[in-house]
């Protein structure tokens, strides 16, 4: 990867995004896996992790703000948060927006990546590892939960904010029933689960379907939805998943933002709440006719030259 040239994300056998490189700002690679930083002309600063853009400059609030306000807001009070990967720090910052939360573990495999990001993407994390209500860990988010955690601590919102599951990387065990089970036993009995889940553009959308429907065997009320998000070319999926849940009102999202939030939010309000659930008939078909469930035993990959 060298300045001048191009970064060429590959999303399919027979589709490909380019984003021009102003400057190599790093290129390494951790223990687990390949991590480059770079300037580009249309997004800014961004993250790349095994040749996929986790973030940019550009667009990360949208993804961060999707990917943890729905959730929050859904929660009556979100007091005990339980972060896995984010670690860029930008999904941590938008859950200690929230003056209910009083605790928040975050757990990444990776502390090479952690450390890169705290130096080279400040304006992401913004100051947020330092908060006091912030235990950051290194280790598998599945050892953790299995091992680490007090037999009786609950959490009300887990996020996992993980990469895509591609083959060989550090992630792909942890979009499987085994995984989400650990999760379901480690959730408050009105808890809530919410995770990116891969792209859900037409065509490029079997991880998503795939993904929701893994986690329909494990829970009894799952939530999909999307939005556009520029830097990865089209839109993508997340997921709420809960024993017990009930979605809020967009007036209600209003009101809970307006007493939980310190600070403006730049993508997510009521409105924003109700498009985001929209999902339009074709994507709603694909995910009641998906049949694929990920278990450890029969792993799921995204394309990956």
């Amino acid at each position: 990867m060298n300045e001048n040239e191009w970064f060429h994300d590959y999303v399919t056998p027979d589709m490909v995004q380019s984003y021009s490189i102003k400057e190599v700002i790093y290129s390494g690679r951790t223990q687990f896996q390949s991590v480059e930083i770079i300037e580009s002309g249309g997004l800014g600063r961004c993250l790349i992790l095994d040749g996929k853009i986790q973030s940019s400059e550009w667009d990360e609030f949208i993804y961060h703000e999707a990917l943890v306000h729905p959730p929050m807001i859904a929660h009556p009070r979100p007091e005990r948060v339980f972060i896995a990967g984010g670690g860029e720090g930008a999904t941590l910052r938008e859950v200690l927006a929230h003056s209910s939360v009083k605790r928040v573990v975050m757990v990444d495999i990776d502390e090479e990546v952690i450390d890169i990001c705290r130096r080279l993407l400040p304006s992401w994390h913004q100051g947020s590892f330092e908060d006091s209500r912030l235990e950051l860990r290194f280790v598998d988010a599945r050892k953790y939960l299995e091992e680490c955690v007090d037999m009786g601590e609950k959490f009300d919102v887990v996020i996992l904010d993980l990469p895509e599951p591609i083959e060989g990387g550090p992630a792909y065990l942890l979009h499987t029933t085994e995984f989400y089970q650990v999760v379901r036993e480690k959730l408050a009995p009105d808890g809530i689960l919410s995770l990116q889940a891969g792209a859900s553009s037409w065509g490029n959308h079997r991880c998503f379907t795939t993904i929701i429907n893994t986690l329909k065997a494990v829970f009894p009320l799952v939530f999909p939805y999307d939005t556009f998000i520029p830097s990865y070319g089209g839109t993508w999926g997340f997921a709420l998943a809960s024993p017990k849940l009930s979605p809020p009102t967009a007036a209600e999202v209003e009101r809970r933002i307006a007493s939980r939030i310190t600070g403006g939010l730049r993508f997510y309000d009521g409105i924003a709440h109700q498009g985001l659930f929209s999902l339009p008939k074709n994507l709603r078909e694909a995910i009641a006719e998906e049949k694929t469930v990920i278990t450890t035993k029969q792993p799921f990959f995204i394309y990956q030259p």
